[in-house]
């Protein structure tokens, strides 16, 4: 296999990314991983998917540990997580644990808009990191088929006769694209007279909101998704009842288009380790994990898997536990959660243009947000390792004090230099959690249990989690949570959309503020995925592009090859 000759740490994501060498899949994926080029659906040299027949093949029995890589509240200075998982897993493999990374796809409306990629980043990326973060293996556009699909056969259906008596003023199923087009949020559909369709108003979602989003990266075989597909209410009748896919039936059909998409889709790192990357729903508007299925392979795969949850450990570990491990029975062995020494002082009050400048009293005040995320993930039962994602200009006054603050929490600390020495630079953070592993000391349990009505579940959430004073759930959305109860889904779980970029939910609340005003304006039923949505805040499920997009700088040199793709 042939040497990584990288530029040096500093140059841009898409250069280190270009120089790498990469492994041609079928002969890595046998090495590696054991499967045979027959049970891969090559897409190129470099990908494939990992095909269903063969993963129905593989032993019940789950192998390997799993470790949940989640983090500190999010800022614009950057936490690194997806880097800091890529990273994890191959310094993993550095010190000869046999470990693989699982990953969500990214979505093109960040690519384009502000937040960029998420392949990665420096010498702890996936790769081919072009196709990842562009169209990938095409999982997107089928959900957005799929999704179109049931909305053209609901509305074909109120056209000739509606036979099941839907009333077109509650018809709940949306529609959806993956990019950021804030004029879509609300449509009005069906005007120009009879003879294009029924007039309602309806309007569009990100393709990662979508509920089929959800269910893709919950299903854990072709029959589960056919079923969670039918299970989908789209509105109801005159009389309230509940219309389903399954009545429509558009679940069929449905499941064609996404039958490739179900199967994971196998890549490597900079360094030549396995990688899953599948399914993409975002956290703070879905349940932020990637999916089932590829986790539950990989951990037959591989000794240890590595896998990230959304945002900060609020949104994006209380979903990935009271929602993923609580379907599919996944239980996390070790848990790291990652923090910066700039997101830190950002949280203590430091503008972004000001970050290089040393502020060890900053980065304490701003210590009360890491403080929380720790005290939270205790209550679940773990005890995470606190991945430092090392950046040049920290200094060695801010680490000490960082590190001081997680040992006086009782949690274990490691600096990772990963972004500029990949795995060799994430040793000390594997030993770490390898210890982890080890001692086995992690119990993990639920928030609530299922039979906790669905405002109690959301309370209980927004007081342990994000420590609200009043919670205020709107009429309509009260009445609709009893709805919901009536029609036998009370025990599911609920999927908190919030912003963010604060523990309130108010993004401009910074470090970790309590007994604030918690507002539940809408809740939505995704009885497919097996959740109830509670909309909290000013939180869209489309998200607008800030006034210079990234797609500005994204475009084609002289050669042909992309540039500008972050």
């Amino acid at each position: 296999m042939q040497q990584n000759l990288l530029p040096a740490p500093g140059a841009p994501d898409i250069e280190i990314a270009r120089a790498a060498r990469m492994a041609p899949i079928l002969p890595l994926a046998w090495e590696r991983l054991g499967i045979a080029p027959e049970a891969l659906v090559p897409y190129g040299h470099f990908k494939a998917k990992v095909g269903l027949d063969y993963i129905a093949s593989l032993e019940e029995r789950r192998r390997g540990k799993l470790v949940l890589v989640t983090a500190i509240t999010p800022t614009p200075a950057g936490e690194g997580k997806t880097t800091t998982s890529v990273g994890l897993a191959d310094g993993l493999n550095a010190i000869g644990v046999n470990a693989m990374v699982c990953l969500r796809e990214p979505s093109l409306g960040p690519c384009f808009g502000m937040k960029g990629g998420a392949a990665g980043g420096g010498r702890s990326q996936v790769l081919p990191m072009e196709d990842i973060n562009l169209h990938f293996n095409g999982d997107f556009h089928a959900i957005t088929s799929a999704h179109s699909l049931l909305a053209a056969l609901l509305d074909n259906h109120l056209q000739w006769g509606n036979e099941l008596n839907i009333d077109p003023r509650r018809v709940v199923w949306r529609r959806v694209v993956d990019m950021n087009d804030r004029a879509l949020r609300n449509i009005s559909i069906g005007l120009g007279g009879v003879a294009h369709g029924v007039p309602r108003e309806t309007g569009f979602d990100i393709t990662v909101a979508s509920e089929i989003m959800a269910i893709l990266c919950l299903a854990t075989d072709l029959k589960d998704l056919r079923r969670r597909l039918g299970d989908i209410i789209v509105a109801r009748t005159h009389d309230r009842k509940p219309v389903t896919a399954r009545d429509l039936r558009a679940d069929g059909a449905m499941a064609v288009l996404l039958k490739d998409a179900l199967q994971p889709n196998l890549v490597q790192t900079i360094e030549h380790n396995p990688a899953f990357i599948h399914g993409g729903p975002f956290a703070n508007i879905a349940h932020g994990c990637n999916s089932v299925m590829a986790t539950q392979t990989a951990l037959k795969l591989a000794d240890v898997v590595v896998t990230e949850a959304g945002f900060g450990a609020d949104l994006g570990a209380e979903k990935f536990i009271n929602i993923k491990c609580r379907q599919s029975g996944l239980r996390p062995d070790a848990v790291v959660l990652v923090a910066t020494v700039r997101a830190l002082k950002m949280q203590g009050g430091v503008a972004r243009g000001n970050l290089g400048k040393p502020d060890v009293e900053a980065l304490r005040r701003g210590a009360v947000n890491i403080v929380r995320h720790i005290e939270n993930l205790k209550k679940f039962g773990l005890t995470p390792t606190v991945a430092i994602n090392h950046f040049h200009k920290d200094t060695a006054e801010e680490l000490d004090a960082l590190q001081q603050i997680c040992e006086e929490r009782g949690v274990p600390v490691a600096l990772a230099k990963h972004w500029a020495e990949g795995g060799e630079g994430a040793r000390a953070l594997a030993e770490a959690v390898h210890a982890q592993l080890e001692a086995g000391t992690g119990q993990l349990q639920f928030l609530y249990p299922d039979d906790m009505p669905l405002a109690q579940k959301i309370e209980t959430i927004a007081r342990e989690i994000y420590h609200a004073g009043e919670v205020v759930i709107h009429e309509t959305a009260a009445r609709n949570l009893e709805d919901f109860e009536n029609l036998g889904f009370g025990h599911l779980p609920v999927c908190i959309a919030k912003t963010q970029y604060s523990f309130s939910t108010h993004p401009a609340e910074i470090g970790a503020p309590s007994g604030h005003h918690f507002e539940v304006r809408e809740v939505r039923l995704s009885a497919g995925a097996g959740f109830v949505v509670a909309v909290c805040g000013d939180i869209m499920t489309m998200p607008g592009l800030p006034k210079r997009p990234a797609s500005a700088d994204i475009g084609l040199d002289d050669t042909g090859q992309i540039i500008g793709l972050a």
